[in-house]
This record gives C-alpha cells, sequence and structure tokens, in this order.
C-alpha cells in the first residue's frame, strides 16, 4: 500500500534551519504532484507548498516564499522541504501529500486535490 513518511522535524530557534523529508513508498513516486501541508493546534490544515513530477514547477505559500525550498528526487523516492529562517509561527505538524497527476502546473492548493497523506513530523520554532 500507499506509504508516506515525513521525518526531520523538531525543536529549532528563530532563525534556524530544518530540512524535513518525505519517502514515498507503493507508488511511481515521479507519476504524482508532491505536496507539504501544516497545522498548527486549533487550525485548519493549510497548504505550504507544492512540486510537479518533475520536479520543474513548484508553487508556495506568500508567507514562506524566500525562507522555504521545495526539491524531490525521484530516484530516491523523496521530497524535501528545506526551510530557512524559521519564525514561531511556522511551528505546526508539517504533513505531506501526493497527488497523481501529470500537469507541469500545480496549485494544488486545497488538502482535496490530493490522494495520500503521510503522519506528519512536529516543527517546533521557539522564540
Amino acid at each position: 500500500q500507499v506509504q508516506l513518511v515525513e521525518s526531520g522535524g523538531g525543536l529549532v530557534q528563530a532563525g534556524g534551519s530544518l530540512r524535513l523529508s518525505c519517502a514515498a513508498s507503493g507508488l511511481t513516486f515521479s507519476n504524482y504532484a508532491m505536496g507539504w501541508f501544516r497545522q498548527a493546534p486549533g487550525l485548519e490544515r493549510e497548504f505550504v507548498v507544492a512540486i510537479n513530477w518533475s520536479g520543474g514547477s513548484t508553487y508556495y505559500k506568500d508567507s514562506v516564499k524566500g525562507r522555504f525550498t521545495i526539491s524531490r528526487d525521484n530516484a530516491k523516492n523523496t521530497v524535501y522541504l528545506q526551510m530557512n529562517s524559521l519564525k514561531p509561527e511556522d511551528t505546526a505538524v508539517y504533513y505531506c501529500a501526493a497527488k497523481r497527476t501529470s500537469r507541469r502546473r500545480v496549485t494544488l492548493t486545497t488538502r482535496y486535490d490530493y490522494d495520500y497523506w503521510g503522519q506528519g513530523t512536529q516543527v517546533t520554532v521557539s522564540s
């Protein structure tokens, strides 16, 4: 069955960096666009960034542009989220998600756009 497993979360001070990974199995990874979402306590799950099947197209939430970078390695079935200049408001559980699509554009910004989800990894940014 399809599994998405996130890792790399943790506690970091404001201004610091973390790199999240999401390892996929049970699917043909290169057939899927991938996204990262996050959910803070008491809030809705929100879109952060998405990347198309080849890595050639990305789409970012405005508040993370210039600080976060998504990438993927189709040979390793893994998508990454490099997070720099972290802020306390970035604190959340971060989830990766997969959507089967060959489209170049990846304006896949709602949770209903995705087929599969990981279990999440906690990111805590202290002030």
